[in-house]
């Protein structure tokens, strides 16, 4: 037996295995369905019925890798524009005083608190400059 047969082998026993347990899930989830099987089993030979549920794991197995593939694919698209989003926040820093004031990027409450603070800052460096002329030995 050579290493192609034995894969093979073990893939459609995989996908056996696939296809019997989503038809038992299915056949648990609708009686209609839980009919069918049963009634499909007492009167189908083995390897019909084998081969059909092989079938059935094929395609799941295909529509599984579609899934995960299709949240890989989100994923990257997240990652990428997460990058993207750093990338400008950490260009901004970089920017000109005259393109943040143009283009203000946050909120009002934001901008008013900032310049109270700023406010604040001047009023404390005038405060200490005339301290520092009051008492010169300091």
């Amino acid at each position: 037996m050579n290493s192609d047969s034995l894969i093979q082998l073990l893939q459609n026993g995989f996908r056996l295995s696939v296809g019997a347990t989503a038809a038992l899930v299915e056949s648990l989830q609708d009686s209609q369905k839980r009919d069918e099987f049963l009634s499909k089993l007492m009167r189908s030979e083995l390897s019909e019925l084998a081969a059909e549920l092989t079938n059935k794991g094929e395609i799941t197995e295909q529509e599984a890798r579609e899934f995960v593939d299709s949240l890989w694919r989100q994923q990257n698209q997240h990652n990428q524009q997460s990058q993207q989003n750093s990338q400008t926040s950490s260009d901004a820093p970089g920017t000109s005083a005259t393109t943040t004031t143009d283009n203000p990027v946050v909120s009002p409450n934001v901008q008013q608190e900032l310049q109270d603070l700023t406010a604040q800052v001047a009023a404390l460096r005038a405060e200490l400059e005339r301290l520092r002329t009051e008492n010169p030995e300091s």
